[in-house]
């Protein structure tokens, strides 16, 4: 009925707009008309006042009379024009009014009038189904006044006591021990002694004894309790008061403190790794070397878990193909859900392959690019700072290969650096070879390491393309400075 209503006043639209345009029509030919009678009478005087003129020439007579009589045709033309159009709008117009408004307006009456009968039906309805339930809800309502009405408090916790009592004794008092005088005491429950087993005790210097709990057996174990920050109590940590637990191996105890415990530290990388390191799925926040390894990882990951959706898919249906020939070994249909899945999921790692070739086609193409900046500066005279070291040519070529290299400003010094260097550190390996700091650069950013004119460094890793090596400094530490800040020499 909406729908209806929407084509019914669109109908409506489309015929005004109709008669909007047929008055338009009349309009201009109604202003045609004037323009062109103005223009007929105009040159009908000037034919005259040239007649009249002694000093005119025939021909000019004769050209403006033949232009008043072309007005005046024209004029005429224009006359008829106006009154055909004239006609057409009022037939139009009446039309409009005493026949199409009408019906639409007709058709709008009835669609109103169904959809009040269909809304009648509709509430109807409602109230019958209301009418209906009401007494359910009345039934649900006396039963719970009746159960409100037999709450007995007292009778209540009584059988919540008997259903939870522990059924414990009552400790009896303790002894008083004596330790002034030397003396064999014979052991009992409230002493500390050799138990009754046979095993001895843990002790420890400055640890008391604790008194047995004597229905030890019945209590359920229970972790250990923990403080707000995460770690147990003091009374919970075995070089504590032991806790109520007898014949509990405090090996045990400790084992459930470190499970506790564990969850709630974090690793010493994941908080290395998290000051203020945002990672991108691009991996775009490493080197461009790095990132391209990254990029290669997820890529064949993705394509293997690829290869396996593809081979449960083939086998999925090799067995409901089984299952379609013989039927007494399974239903079919009950393999099409999972048949579904693999292929949704196939779908989806289709694409992610594809995301991660562009990105990984887009970090080769920059470690090419760096690359080939890297030659260029090898390629151009040195433009070293004030600071450079004056004795450079006593090194081999690899030497003078390096401190060719142009330093990078200060610009690049100041810009961030990769705040992930230290995630992509592998194990304490020896070093590959050494190198000697041509220039003071201050490792202001995340994962670089400052170092000063002179120094001498071991290397622990080339620079693979992105301009940056990694090195460790002899009173230790391990990070990355600019390649061309340095002199190398390989083992």
């Amino acid at each position: 009925m909406k729908q209806e209503r929407k084509m019914h006043f669109q109908e409506g639209r489309r015929a005004q707009q109709q008669l909007e345009s047929g008055f338009k029509q009349l309009e201009n030919s109604k202003r045609k008309f004037e323009r062109d009678c103005r223009e007929a009478e105009k040159a009908a005087q000037t034919a005259e006042r040239l007649d009249q003129d002694i000093n005119a020439t025939k021909a000019d007579v004769e050209k403006a009379k033949q232009q008043a009589h072309l007005r005046s045709h024209m004029a005429e033309e224009s006359k008829n024009e106006y009154a055909a159009q004239l006609q057409r709008f009022n037939r139009d117009q009446a039309h409009f009014y005493f026949s199409q408004m009408p019906q639409i307006f007709d058709k709008l009456q009835d669609m109103d009038e169904r959809r009040a009968t269909r809304l009648g039906a509709g509430y109807g309805l409602l109230s019958e189904a209301e009418l209906q339930v009401v007494p359910i809800i009345a039934k649900c309502l006396e039963g719970m006044k009746v159960a409100a009405d037999a709450v007995d408090a007292k009778n209540d916790s009584q059988v919540l006591i008997e259903l939870h009592k522990s059924g414990f004794a009552r400790p009896g008092d303790v002894e008083f021990e004596d330790f002034s005088q030397p003396m064999n005491r014979a052991p009992s429950d409230s002493s500390l002694g050799t138990p009754s087993d046979g095993r001895l005790e843990l002790r420890g210097p400055g640890r008391s004894r604790a008194k047995r709990w004597p229905f030890g057996k019945k209590n359920k174990p229970r972790p250990p309790p923990l403080s707000p920050l995460g770690g147990p109590l003091p009374s919970a940590l075995p070089n504590g008061p032991p806790s109520p637990r007898s014949g509990r191996d405090p090996l045990a105890i400790l084992s459930e403190i470190s499970k506790s415990v564990k969850p709630r530290l974090a690793s010493f990388r994941s908080l290395r790794g998290g000051r203020g390191t945002v990672a991108s799925e691009d991996f775009s926040h490493l080197p461009p070397e790095q990132q391209r390894k990254r990029l290669q990882q997820q890529l064949e990951e993705r394509n293997r878990e690829l290869q396996k959706e593809v081979d449960q898919r083939e086998a999925l249906k090799k067995m409901k193909d089984v299952y379609e020939k013989t039927p007494q070994m399974g239903d079919p249909a009950s393999l099409e859900p999972r048949i579904t899945e693999t292929l949704s999921n196939i779908e989806r790692l289709k694409l992610e392959v594809q995301k991660y070739e562009a990105w990984l086609a887009e970090a080769e193409s920059r470690v090419l690019s760096n690359r080939g900046d890297s030659l260029g500066r090898h390629t151009r005279p040195p433009d070293p700072p004030s600071s450079a070291p004056p004795d450079s040519s006593s090194n081999g070529s690899q030497d003078n290969k390096e401190s060719s290299e142009e330093p990078p400003s200060e610009e690049g010094q100041d810009t961030p650096i990769y705040t992930e260097f230290d995630e992509d550190f592998e194990e304490p390996t020896s070093p590959i070879g050494q190198c000697v700091a041509i220039y003071h650069f201050e490792g202001s950013s995340e994962g670089t390491i400052s170092m000063t004119e002179g120094e001498d460094l071991s290397l622990m890793e080339e620079d693979k393309g992105d301009g940056w090596t990694r090195v460790r400094r002899k009173q230790g530490g391990e990070g990355y400075v600019p390649t061309s800040y340095l002199r190398v020499s390989l083992n």
